[in-house]
């Protein structure tokens, strides 16, 4: 409901995850028999995961190592993997680079045309190991790229920028026709990013498989402080949620979608499936696998901008391999590892065995959720008052971190 913030100006109230929880269910069922599955076109994935289309994360080797694990991870045809035949060189530059020079940096990196043959070379190495390819790429290349790389064998076709509409005015360049371009396409698309239930529900009737939802949430991301321009991510993916619904009632089409960016941790992840999330893209919590190519660092994927970047290079640390990550067993104690079985104990608990039955679960406003008697986690920083302490690179913790750790008795 909507609040008076000024003389004839209304606001409404949104949520993000940390406001909210989840509430058990009244029958709950074992962790080990929940269904996991998530179903785009004609794919499916144990495995509700994407992993971000961003440099310091998906290269050709994380892709197929994600693959083989049962998920996705969406390679960036914008970025440095279709500019440069070893593009190792270029992440190495980025990631040894002066924190105060870093933007610079990135931006003469990223001014190298992308070579075209080299969108081909990767989807093709891809798969060569056997598993199903993803790429990403901004509106204005999406008929150019997305040609190329469904000849080369590409599975799955993302079309991706800050904020997507169906209906996108311009007169200094054509803007990309969706209805069109899907009905071109042999391929499913993915199309995002959006917020709100009226644009997602346009984008929906232009034909696309998948609709990503989330403007500004992610760890790299500046949008939101360069724009002012986003939703929360619980509203977001609740009113995403109801235009799938209802685009699904109007058409017997089901379009999944698919919760990106500012999720931290297992808890978020599960809480945005209980707002009707049907998968989740994911980007730090993969940035910190040994096989990511940014080995600790990532980046905003408009980070690169010529003009005005909306981003910036992060480092989240290396701390476990990916499988790891995916399945256990965790070695850290704040919800970064084991991802999938946080969900399918989650599941469990709220007494859902498949994802759909999760998205049902009761969620309250629960603003004091993360706090509530942890007086002892917080003054040390550990469990969960861990995710909003920085870790330093080559291992470092902040001097906040070390002077608030305990000191063991003599």
């Amino acid at each position: 409901m909507a609040e008076w913030i000024g003389i004839e100006r209304r606001a409404r109230r949104c949520y993000g995850f940390d406001e909210i929880a989840l509430v058990p269910g009244t029958v709950t069922v074992n962790a080990a028999e929940v269904d996991t599955t998530w179903r785009i076109g004609q794919l499916s994935f144990k495995a509700p995961f994407l992993a971000s289309a961003m440099d310091g994360v998906v290269d050709v080797a994380f892709a197929i190592a994600m693959g083989k694990l049962g998920g996705l991870a969406v390679l960036n045809l914008d970025g440095v993997q279709c500019r440069y035949d070893d593009p190792a060189t270029a992440i190495a530059k980025i990631i040894k680079g002066d924190v105060e020079e870093t933007t610079n940096l990135v931006q003469e990196l990223y001014k190298r045309p992308i070579q075209e043959k080299l969108i081909a070379r990767r989807i093709e190495q891809i798969k060569a190991a056997q598993v199903p390819c993803a790429v990403s790429t901004i509106p204005q290349n999406a008929e150019r790229f997305g040609a190329i790389a469904q000849e080369a064998g590409c599975d799955l076709f993302v079309v991706q920028s800050t904020v997507t509409t169906a209906r996108h005015l311009a007169t200094a360049y054509k803007p990309l026709d969706f209805t069109k371009f899907t009905r071109a396409m042999r391929i499913p698309i993915i199309a995002g990013n959006t917020v709100t239930y009226d644009q997602s529900l346009e984008l929906m009737d232009t034909g696309i498989s998948g609709l990503l939802v989330g403007v500004g949430p992610g760890a790299a991301c500046t949008t939101r402080g360069v724009l002012g321009v986003g939703v929360p991510q619980v509203t977001a993916t609740v009113d995403c949620a109801a235009a799938r619904d209802f685009s699904y009632k109007k058409s017997g089409r089901y379009v999944p979608i698919i919760t990106d960016g500012g999720m931290r941790n297992g808890g978020d992840i599960c809480k945005a499936f209980a707002c009707g999330s049907d998968a989740v893209m994911v980007g730090s919590a993969f940035a910190k696998a040994k096989e990511a190519p940014g080995r600790g660092y990532h980046w905003g994927m408009a980070y690169p901008h010529s003009s005005l970047p909306r981003g910036t290079r992060i480092y989240v640390g290396t701390t476990g391999t990916l499988e790891q990550i995916l399945f256990g067993p965790a070695q850290t104690d704040d919800g970064s590892q084991n991802l999938m079985g946080a969900i399918t104990t989650c599941m469990g608990t709220v007494g859902a065995k498949t994802m759909k039955e999760f998205q049902l679960t009761e969620i309250i406003i629960a603003p004091s959720i993360q706090t509530e008697g942890k007086i002892f986690q917080q003054v040390q920083r550990v469990g969960m008052a861990r995710k909003g302490s920085a870790e330093q690179p080559n291992g470092r913790l902040s001097a906040r971190r070390r002077a608030a750790r305990p000191v063991a008795p003599a």
